[in-house]
């Protein structure tokens, strides 16, 4: 069991609060439950019986289909397979959103933004709740974060992602842009105290009044970008009235927003009765909230500014291009030597989001024009709805795990670029030049770690 004693104050406003109670710290002090969830476009090996995550993926989580528990936590830096994108590990009680999203009335092809969206385990959860049939629009105002929201999606291999670095009051720029914003909003993180121990030293009542006044310009500055009719999905990972219900029934009064009543089972209903608490003593989870707006349909439509002259350029010949990659239902530009595929149901609206916003992902990189030949990206290989390519070298997990470290070794195989996978998974390029290769794989992303 872990011990450390909590925020005097924090103490004795759960032990007062009668909607939380002793019973909270108590578990507060207990042990994290482990979670992942699987990537429903990437096949699970069926000979997975040497490794360790896959083997212990037998307890489903209830409100989440792909979602599971672990008895204890692997190593995932040495499971070549979590850097394929297979799985991701994620608290169990974000993956609530998926429940959320299933019970919304959308359009076919809705367009969903995540606003506060780094490391990017809710995105993923969209993109795989999408299926190639919207658009996601994962942001993160923090630059270095939103490089490390870059690589997971990447991992995650959608079509129809874009990465921006952008401050919420910057999508004032996009009115009735989105059918969902989802605002996992920054927060004071009481429901994170037994994950990660050193945060009860950060816990104030100020900070608490700090999180929750920042919250409140959060969801007014993106408020503009949601389309009348649609939704606003609002989670913290805290306990306490003022960044949550009070947070949602003051947004609700504010903007003329509807409060939906969900099912958000076994969750626990708020205190006010805006939306649910996942809490750790009644639920296996880390600390949880979640509830949702719906916008007045009667809103005043605002029109989107047009797209101006952009600076890519469409590629008309894909021969080069078909050799590595599926070509139906995706328009192909370059820009500057970067080749990218753009799903072709939402090229405008694209285009529209390069003029106004600061571009981290676009979409999928397919690879660099270099005189006559394209070098694939790493982004392709990731991608299973592009990804067209016959020449592979299969590696063992000793051989896997030096690859993604970036070492060279003895190789068989044909001249010229080769997909490596394991297990019949993709984990990214070689270029075999004969008695040697180049490994492909991106530095920065490379084990660093002894893998001996």
């Amino acid at each position: 069991m872990v011990e450390k004693s909590f925020p005097l104050n924090f103490e004795n406003r759960v032990k007062n609060d009668s909607y939380l109670g002793e019973e909270l710290l108590e578990s507060l002090n207990g042990i994290s439950p482990i979670s992942i969830r699987f990537n429903p476009s990437k096949k699970i090996p069926s000979d997975s019986s040497n490794n360790p995550t896959i083997q212990q993926s037998s307890n489903p989580i209830q409100w989440c289909e792909n979602g599971t528990y672990l008895e204890e936590r692997p190593n995932f830096t040495l499971d070549p397979l979590y850097h394929s994108g297979v799985y991701y590990s994620q608290e169990a009680g974000s993956m609530m959103l998926a429940k959320v999203l299933s019970q919304l009335e959308l359009d076919k092809g809705p367009k969903i933004l995540d606003l506060c969206a780094a490391p990017g385990g809710k995105s993923g959860l969209i993109a795989s709740f999408l299926s190639e049939k919207g658009l996601l629009i994962s942001n993160e105002v923090i630059h270095a974060r939103s490089k490390i929201l870059k690589e997971n999606l990447i991992k995650w291999g959608n079509s129809n992602t874009v990465v921006t670095n952008n401050d919420p009051k910057d999508f004032l720029r996009l009115p009735h842009f989105f059918d969902v914003i989802v605002v996992d909003a920054p927060c004071s993180g009481e429901g994170m105290f037994r994950k990660d121990i050193d945060s009860r030293n950060e816990w104030s009542e100020e900070n608490v009044n700090l999180c929750a006044a920042r919250q409140k310009r959060i969801v007014m500055d993106v408020w503009v970008s949601l389309k009348p009719g649609g939704y606003l999905i609002y989670s913290t990972c805290t306990f306490n009235e003022q960044e949550n219900e009070d947070n949602i029934i003051w947004f609700a009064n504010e903007l003329n927003a509807e409060i939906l009543e969900l099912d958000f089972s076994p969750f626990q209903q708020d205190r006010k009765k805006a939306g649910a608490y996942a809490l750790p003593n009644l639920v296996e989870t880390e600390g949880f909230y979640i509830a949702v707006l719906q916008k007045s349909a009667d809103s005043k439509t605002i029109k989107l500014p047009k797209v101006k002259q952009q600076s890519l350029t469409r590629i008309k010949d894909l021969k080069s291009i078909s050799q590595f990659s599926k070509t139906t239902g995706f328009e192909f530009f370059s820009w500057n030597t970067i080749v990218f595929a753009l799903p072709e149901l939402f090229v405008n609206e694209i285009k529209l989001l390069q003029q106004e916003m600061r571009i981290v992902k676009f979409c999928t990189e397919i690879g660099t024009l270099m005189r006559d030949e394209i070098i694939p990206d790493h982004a392709l290989a990731m991608n299973s709805y592009l990804l067209n390519f016959e020449q592979k070298i299969e590696l063992t997990k000793e051989e896997a795990l030096k690859y993604l470290k970036g070492e060279t070794f003895p190789l068989d195989g044909k001249k010229g670029y080769n997909l490596i996978t394991y297990q019949n998974i993709p984990l990214g390029w070689i270029k075999h030049i004969g008695s040697r290769f180049n490994n492909l794989f991106p530095k920065e992303w490379r084990i660093r770690m002894k893998i001996d």
